[in-house]
């Protein structure tokens, strides 16, 4: 499919390739219909070779198994869409086909199913239409019985209908096929788990066995070793084109200490070398350390280069947030960057909650030119050296985390808002401030009541519709922030 991602910020920050969307395709209707009206299967067969044509427009790997006639015939496809190993698979009702022929797919191909029925055009022309011509419209007609026997049947049920140039219906199979993609990356994905948890923070601590049962893909636990070794090889010229990348990339603000910015360049090369080696789609990470030893001082000199990677679509996460790294690799995947975020103040008087972190940030998302700032120390952690400061763009834009309930379910929520200008630290933190439409202290009451825990993604555009479908083919339930809580 297209590429949906942000772009990246430079031409040296390239963005990372991953594996294409691959979609199961496969078309049907009633085989009692061809020899009762010539040239009907011809001209569904050609309705059918649209919708996949559609589908390799969008960059989709297609398995195309054909058109199917009856159950035997839907009973042999399915078998094929098994083996393929599909992120989605999509039956297309072209006619009226009984809930025998669809089922079977639901049930043997181990994806989710997306049903859709898109007639030829817009509406019938009715005096010229007989019933082999009206035959080619009814691809609805089985959807409510595919529906129930889906529901019967334990298996989950979502569709679109409409023309096949219908530009609403393709938008909405669009957003299921980019759904699909978030599943794809993350059953293939490999997530890095770096040092250990921010000490204190329970609503951090993520159980690895359920991300891997629920999401699938791989958790890599690796040790700040694992850095410091890549680091201590890279050379003195890496160094520079590392700094000089730096300059291009962002605004320097009179603050950055030349050894801080030059030691900062040479942790990001060590990380690029470490997200390579262990094949890595995000990385949580977290490090104490003491009294400036090697630890303490990759731990504070992360923020330049674990923003590079996630402007790249390699999030990074401090803290060990392991949850809100897959929340933000899930907002890059569906085209809406996804920064770090938390909670930082609230304006009243602007009616604005002012949200971000002291580091990594999105930068393909940025409203400007994002600024290195030098420091001294960093707020409740060890270390010193350059952070990150800068605002989302301003417009639309969805807040996204991953919760986790009592008996380990997953949880996404949801809130959408506005970024909007208006004053902003300065001190080396990405902040932004989102207004969401009504009094921004019940907005927080009613965010912390999600269970949404510390972190978040920040999102650009309005996003509850395409995240609601990656959870529904996830199977994860999903929550909305729209509004005050009940009191």
């Amino acid at each position: 499919m297209t590429d949906v991602s942000p772009p990246a910020l430079h031409r040296g920050l390239p963005r990372v390739t991953r594996r294409p969307t691959r979609v199961g395709l496969v078309s049907g209707g009633l085989g009692a219909y061809w020899p009762q009206f010539p040239g009907l299967l011809d001209r569904l067969r050609e309705s059918a070779r649209f919708v996949t044509e559609r589908f390799q427009e969008m960059g989709c790997d297609v398995v195309d198994v054909g058109f199917v006639s009856d159950p035997q015939e839907a009973a042999g496809a399915a078998e094929r869409l098994r083996r393929a190993d599909c992120d989605v698979v999509v039956t297309y009702l072209t006619t009226y086909l009984t809930a025998s022929m669809v089922l079977p797919i639901a049930q043997r191909a181990h994806a989710p199913v997306l049903v859709i029925d898109l007639q030829p055009t817009e509406a019938m022309d009715h005096p010229n239409t007989g019933t082999g011509q009206w035959l080619a419209y009814c691809g609805q007609c089985p959807l409510p019985e595919i529906a129930n026997v889906f529901r019967r049947s334990g298996v989950a049920f979502r569709s679109v209908s409409g023309h096949l140039h219908d530009g609403n219906a393709w938008k909405r199979i669009r957003r299921w096929i980019t759904a699909a993609r978030v599943r794809g990356v993350l059953r293939h994905g490999r997530h890095g788990l770096m040092g250990h948890l921010y000490p204190g923070m329970l609503d951090v601590s993520t159980d690895m066995t359920l991300v891997s049962a629920r999401f699938g893909g791989h958790v890599e636990v690796l040790e700040f070793d694992d850095l410091r070794v890549r680091v201590a090889a890279v050379t003195d010229e890496e160094t520079a084109g590392r700094v000089a990348l730096a300059r291009e990339a962002f605004a320097l603000d009179a603050s950055v200490n030349e050894d801080d910015l030059a030691w900062a360049s040479r942790v990001s090369v060590g990380l690029d070398r470490l997200v390579e080696d262990f094949g890595l789609d995000s990385l949580a990470y977290y490090h104490r350390g003491l009294e400036g030893e090697i630890h303490e001082r990759l731990g504070a000199g992360m923020i330049l280069g674990a923003s590079f990677l996630t402007a790249r679509g390699i999030p990074m996460a401090g803290e060990y947030e392991l949850r809100t790294g897959l929340a933000m690799l899930i907002a890059d995947t569906i085209g809406a960057g996804g920064s770090f975020t938390e909670l930082q103040a609230l304006d009243f008087r602007d009616r604005a909650v002012e949200m971000g972190h002291d580091g990594p940030a999105h930068l393909a998302i940025s409203a400007r030119h994002p600024l290195l700032r030098g420091l001294g120390v960093y707020h409740g952690k060890r270390g010193w050296g350059v952070s990150v400061e800068f605002d989302v763009g301003h417009g639309p834009v969805t807040t996204f985390g991953i919760g986790q309930e009592a008996d380990g379910t997953f949880t996404f929520v949801v809130s959408e808002g506005e970024v909007v200008p208006g004053p902003l630290l300065e001190i080396g933190n990405t902040t932004s401030r989102v207004d969401f439409g009504f009094d921004p202290g019940e907005w927080t009451d009613a965010w912390a009541a999600t269970g949404v825990g510390h972190h978040w993604a920040l999102c650009t555009g309005h996003r509850t519709k395409d995240l609601g479908a990656v959870a529904d083919l996830l199977g994860v339930p999903s929550r909305a922030v729209t509004g005050p809580g009940p009191l």
